[in-house]
C-alpha cells in the first residue's frame, strides 16, 4: 500500500503566509474605502475572499489587523538599507540616501499603508505613534547620527542634527510626496526624483557647509 504524500512544513508555511497576505490586502482595501469605524470583520473577510472563521484564526479584531498593516509598512521600509556609514563622504551619501528614501516613500502601491494610518491616527493614536516611531523617526535618528559624525570631521557645521536631518528629508519630498499620497500624481520617475534630490542637496550644503567650502 502506497502512503499518501504528506504536505511539507515549508508548503504549509508558504500557504499560511499567502493567506495572511490575502487578508491584509483585503483589510487595507476596506479600511481605505470605509474607514476604520465603517469596516467590519465580515466586510474584510468578503474583500479578502476568506471566511470569518479563517479571518479570526489570523487576527482577533480590527485593531489587530490594522496594527499588522502598520508593522508591514515598517518591515517594507526596513528592507531598504540606507547606507549611513560614517566613513562615507557626505556628497555621495546625501544624493544616494535622498533618492532611495523618496523611491521607497513613493513606491507604487506603497501609499496605501500611509493613507490608512493617516485616516485612523486620530481614532487610534497609539498606532499612529507606532508608525511614526518605527518608520519615520527611526530613519531620522540614523541620518542625524551620520550628520553628526561628518560634522565632527569638519565636513559640516550643524547646531541641531535632528532638525538638519528633517530639513533634508522634507526637501527631498518637495513636489513629490504630497502629490503622490493624495493621488494627484503617480509615483515619480527616477529622473524626477533625482532632480528634486539634487536641488535639496544644494540647498542643504548652502546652509551647512563650512563657509570656506561653499
Amino acid at each position: 500500500m502506497v502512503a499518501a504524500p504528506r504536505t511539507s512544513l515549508l508548503s504549509v508555511g508558504e500557504e499560511e503566509s499567502s493567506k495572511r497576505r490575502q487578508i491584509l490586502d483585503g483589510a487595507r482595501k476596506v479600511f481605505l474605502e470605509l474607514g476604520f469605524d465603517g469596516a467590519s470583520m465580515g466586510e474584510i473577510a468578503r474583500a479578502a475572499g476568506v471566511s470569518k472563521g479563517t479571518l479570526y484564526v489570523y487576527f482577533p479584531d480590527k485593531a489587530g489587523l490594522f496594527a499588522a498593516i502598520v508593522e508591514e509598512e515598517k518591515l517594507e521600509q526596513g528592507k531598504v538599507a540606507f547606507n549611513f556609514d560614517p566613513a562615507r563622504d557626505v556628497d555621495t551619501t546625501l544624493h544616494e540616501f535622498g533618492r532611495a528614501y523618496v523611491a521607497v516613500l513613493c513606491r507604487p502601491g506603497g501609499g496605501s499603508a500611509i493613507r490608512t494610518v493617516m485616516a485612523i491616527a486620530e481614532r487610534m493614536p497609539e498606532l499612529g505613534s507606532r508608525f511614526y516611531t518605527h518608520v519615520i523617526a527611526h530613519t531620522v535618528d540614523r541620518f542625524a547620527a551620520y550628520l553628526e559624525a561628518r560634522a565632527a570631521l569638519g565636513e559640516l557645521v550643524i547646531d541641531d542634527y535632528q532638525l538638519a536631518a528633517w530639513q533634508f528629508m522634507q526637501m527631498c519630498q518637495a513636489t513629490l510626496f504630497q502629490a503622490f499620497i493624495f493621488q494627484a500624481r503617480p509615483s515619480p520617475s527616477p529622473e524626477r526624483i533625482a532632480t528634486v534630490v539634487d536641488s535639496a542637496t544644494r540647498v542643504f550644503f548652502a546652509a551647512y557647509r563650512p563657509k570656506a567650502d561653499r
